[in-house]
C-alpha cells in the first residue's frame, strides 16, 4: 500500500515556501458559469475519494484474512530454516528443471558434520534485494547472520503494519526480537487513492559493550600548547548500519515553525519503502530471494512498456477531441459545501 509523505510534511513545506506557490490565474479568471461546473466536479471527486477510502479498508481486511491463511506456511518455513524440524521426503520432492540446465543432479555427499537448518537464510535473502543490500555493511552481516525469522502483522486500530525480526544469541546485542511499526492514515481526504504516512517507531537496541554498530569511536591525540603534554581523546560518531532502520526518521511536527531537516522527505520515503519491501516482497517470497530467483521478476519491473511509434498517449488527444455534452440543465449537485 503506497503512502503519501505526508499532508503534515507538505503543509510545513508550503508554509515555508510562502508566496512561491502561485495560484492558477487561469482558474481565477474563469467565467462564473465555468467555476460553477468546477464545483460540481469537486463534489464528484469527494464522492470518489470516499469510495477509495472504503476500497482501501476492504483491501486491508482481505490482506488480514489471507495473512492468517499464510501464517501456518510461514511458521513451517521458520522451523525448517532454524532446524527445529526436518522436512519429510515427500515435502522435499520437487523438480526444478529451470535450475538444472538439462544436467542430471549429482548425488549429495554426506558432510562430516551435519548443518542445522539453513544458515544465513534471512541474511542472504535481504542482501539479494538491491535497496536493502545497500544498507548492509560487512559488520552488519555478522549480526544479521543470527537473524532466524522475520514476521509481519497488521495493527488492530490502524491501517499500518508491524515487522518483527527474531535473533539467536549473538555477540552484538541482547535483544531476542527487534520491531518496526509503521502508522498510517486512511482518510477520504487523501489524494490519489493512497494512505498517508504518519510516523514509525522502532525497538531500542540493547548493544553489548563495544559492539554498537551504529557508532564508531575516533581516537585523536592532542598536545597541550604550553606544557607540551599529550592526551588521547575518544569521540563517538554515527556510523552507517542496517540497524539504523530501527531508529526511524521523525517527520516534522504540525506546529513546528523551525527549519526542516535537509532531505527529511527522502529519508521518510526511503524508510517506508524498505519496510514495504520487507513486508510485501521478502517475507512472502523469502526462498526466492535466498536463491536469487526473485531477481528475474525485479529485472522485469525495471522496464516500462512504451509505444514504438512515439511516447505513451501521443495519439490520445486526437481520439478524445470532440464536442462536449450540450445539456443545459442545472443539476443540484453544483451546490458546494
Amino acid at each position: 500500500m503506497r503512502a503519501i509523505f505526508s499532508h503534515r510534511l507538505h503543509d510545513v513545506i508550503q508554509a515555508q515556501l510562502h508566496g512561491l506557490t502561485l495560484p492558477s490565474s487561469y482558474i481565477v479568471d474563469l467565467p462564473a458559469d465555468v467555476k460553477r461546473r468546477i464545483k460540481a466536479l469537486k463534489n464528484i471527486q469527494d464522492k470518489h475519494s470516499e469510495l477509495e477510502a472504503k476500497f482501501r479498508e476492504e483491501v486491508l481486511a482481505l490482506e488480514k484474512k489471507y495473512l492468517l491463511k499464510h501464517q501456518p506456511l510461514y511458521d513451517k518455513r521458520a522451523k525448517i530454516v532454524k532446524g527445529d524440524v526436518e522436512p519429510s521426503a515427500a515435502e522435499c520432492e520437487r523438480e526444478d528443471s529451470e535450475d538444472e540446465d538439462g544436467e542430471e543432479p549429482k548425488p549429495a555427499e554426506e558432510p562430516a558434520t551435519k548443518t542445522k537448518g539453513i544458515p544465513e537464510f534471512w541474511l542472504t535473502a535481504l542482501k539479494t534485494n538491491g535497496p536493502i543490500s545497500e544498507l548492509i555493511t560487512d559488520k552488519d552481516e555478522e549480526a544479521l547472520a543470527a537473524l532466524n525469522n522475520i514476521k509481519y502483522s497488521y495493527l488492530p486500530d490502524n491501517p499500518g503494519f508491524k515487522l518483527e525480526f527474531f535473533f539467536d544469541d549473538n555477540e552484538f546485542f541482547t535483544n531476542k526480537k527487534l520491531e518496526k511499526t509503521y502508522f498510517l492514515i486512511n482518510s477520504p481526504d487523501t489524494a490519489y487513492g493512497d494512505v498517508v504516512y504518519d510516523h514509525a517507531e522502532g525497538t531500542k537496541i540493547d548493544w553489548k559493550e563495544g559492539k554498537n554498530l551504529s557508532v564508531t569511536v575516533e581516537v585523536k591525540t592532542q598536545r597541550h600548547k604550553t606544557t607540551n603534554k599529550t592526551r588521547t581523546v575518544k569521540k563517538t560518531v554515527p556510523a552507517p548500519t542496517f540497524f539504523s532502520f530501527f531508529t526511524p526518521p521523525k517527520p516534522p511536527a504540525e506546529d513546528d515553525d523551525g527549519e526542516i531537516e535537509e532531505g527529511i522527505d527522502e529519508k521518510l520515503e526511503m524508510d517506508y519503502e524498505i519496510g514495504e519491501i520487507i513486508k510485501d516482497k521478502i517475507i512472502p517470497r523469502a526462498v526466492d530471494w535466498f536463491t536469487g530467483k526473485a531477481l528475474e521478476f525485479e529485472e522485469n519491473d525495471d522496464f516500462d512498456d512504451f509505444d514504438d511509434d512515439g511516447e505513451d498517449g501521443e495519439d490520445d488527444d486526437e481520439d478524445e477531441d470532440g464536442e462536449a455534452g450540450a445539456d443545459g440543465e442545472k443539476p443540484a449537485e453544483c451546490k458546494q459545501q
